[in-house]
C-alpha cells in the first residue's frame, strides 16, 4: 500500500527534461513498479499481449472459467498461495485429463490460465480464466485433432471432475498440515468441522463456464488484459473520492448486469483492495499442456506444421521494442518530443533519487 502511495511522486526519485527547441520544462516522477500497483503495469500488459497474440493459431479458441464456490472463498484467502495453487493444479488436470480421454477430444491441449481473485464489488471470489485452442495434438504428435466449431469440452464433466480433483487436494494439504485458521475460521482446524465444510462443498455445484469467444481469440485476450497486469479495479471506475468515502461503478451480475454505483468508507475500500494482494514471488499467470513454458517453442513450431500455417517472423527475430515505442503505442503520444512545441527534442538534465526504500514488487 505504500508502494502504491507514493507511486509517481518525489519520494521515489525523478528526473527533469528540457526541449531542445521552446525550453518546456518538464518533471518526470519514478513508478513504484510494484505489480499491484494500477498505475505500473500498463506497458507489461501491451508486451503481454503482443507476445500472446503472436502465439495464436488459426483456429477456434474457448474462453473456460472455473469458479471456487463462495463457501471456499474464507479459507482461500487465509491460506492463498496453498489454495490457490490447488485451483490451478485442479483447473488444469481437469482440462488436460479430459481432453486426452478418447471419448472426448483425445488430443494433448495447451492453454494459459489467468488467476481473477474480485468480483465486481472488490470482495474476493477466487476463479481461473483459460484461453484455449480448439483442438490439439494427437497422441503420436503426427496430426491436429480439432473439436467441434462451438463445443469443446462437456461442461458437467468438466465440473465433476474438478470439484473432485479440488477437494481431493484439499483434504490432502490439510492433512499435512500445510492450512491456516484464524478468526471465525478457528474452528475449522477440528477435523470433524473441516470435514464437514469438505462435505457441503462437495454437495454444490462447481461453475464452469465455457464458450467460444465472440469475435475471436484477439478479444478475449484483451479482455483478460485488463485483468492480468492490475489488481481488483482500474482508475477509470472510480467516481468520486469525498468525505472519507469512495464511489465507483460495478456491474451487477445477478440483477442482469445492471450497471451501478458503489459507495464505501475509503477504510472499506482499501481493506477490499488488499484482499487482492498476492503472497511475493506467486505466478498468476501460467500456461499448461504444449503451452508450458520449458516446450512451447518447439510445440508450437509443431502445431504451425500440422496447420499448414507459418508465423510471419521467426520468434527468436522479433525485436523487443523499447518502453518508449510502447509508451506511444499504447497512449498515441512520444515522450520524446516537447507536448509544448511539438517539434523539439526532450533531453535529460537531471535526475534525482529516491529518498525512501520500499520492498522490490
Amino acid at each position: 500500500m505504500r508502494a502504491i502511495e507514493v507511486c509517481r511522486t518525489a519520494a521515489l526519485g525523478g528526473h527533469l527534461d528540457q526541449c531542445e527547441q521552446c525550453g518546456h520544462r518538464r518533471i518526470s516522477y519514478n513508478s513504484c513498479r510494484n505489480r499491484h500497483c494500477p498505475k505500473c503495469q500498463a506497458l507489461a500488459k501491451v508486451e503481454w499481449l503482443a507476445a500472446r497474440e503472436a502465439e495464436l493459431l488459426p483456429v477456434h479458441y474457448f474462453h473456460v472459467v472455473f469458479t471456487l464456490p463462495e463457501c471456499l472463498a474464507p479459507l482461500a484467502l487465509q491460506n492463498k498461495r496453498v489454495v490457490y495453487n490447488l485451483l490451478f493444479r485442479a483447473a488444469s488436470q481437469t482440462l488436460l485429463q479430459i481432453a486426452a480421454d478418447p471419448k472426448h477430444l483425445g488430443a494433448e491441449i495447451g492453454f494459459l490460465a489467468i488467476l481473477h481473485t474480485w468480483g465486481q464489488n472488490l470482495l474476493d471470489h477466487p476463479h481461473l480464466h483459460c484461453v484455449v485452442p480448439g483442438g490439439g495434438l494427437s497422441p503420436d504428435g503426427k496430426r491436429w485433432i480439432s473439436c467441434r466449431k462451438k463445443f469443446l469440452l462437456p461442461v458437467r464433466v468438466l465440473s465433476r471432475l474438478f470439484r473432485r480433483l479440488f477437494l481431493q487436494s484439499l483434504k490432502h494439504s490439510f492433512e499435512q498440515g500445510k492450512l491456516e485458521f484464524h478468526g471465525s475460521l478457528r474452528d475449522l482446524a477440528e477435523s470433524k468441522c473441516f470435514g464437514e465444510l469438505v462435505k457441503a462443498a462437495g454437495q454444490k455445484e462447481w461453475v464452469v463456464y465455457a464458450k467460444a469467444p465472440f469475435g475471436g481469440p484477439r478479444q478475449v485476450l484483451h479482455y483478460l488484459g485488463q485483468y492480468t497486469h492490475r489488481v481488483a479495479i482500474s482508475n477509470n471506475r472510480l467516481v468520486n473520492c469525498e468525505n472519507g468515502q469512495v464511489s465507483f461503478r460495478w456491474k451487477d451480475y445477478r440483477q442482469g448486469n445492471r450497471v451501478g454505483i458503489m459507495t464505501l468508507e475509503a477504510t472499506e475500500f482499501i481493506r477490499r483492495f488488499l484482499l487482492h494482494v498476492l503472497p511475493d514471488g506467486f505466478q498468476r499467470i501460467r500456461y499448461f499442456g504444449w503451452m508450458g513454458n520449458r516446450h512451447r517453442a518447439a510445440k508450437l513450431d509443431l502445431c504451425r506444421e500440422l496447420l499448414n500455417c507459418r508465423s510471419d517472423v521467426p520468434q527468436t527475430e522479433k525485436p523487443v521494442p523499447s518502453w518508449l515505442i510502447l509508451y506511444e503505442k499504447l497512449t498515441g503520444h512520444s515522450l520524446e518530443i516537447c507536448p509544448v512545441c511539438q517539434q523539439g527534442r526532450m533531453n535529460r538534465l537531471e535526475s534525482w533519487p529516491a529518498n525512501l526504500t520500499l520492498k522490490p514488487p
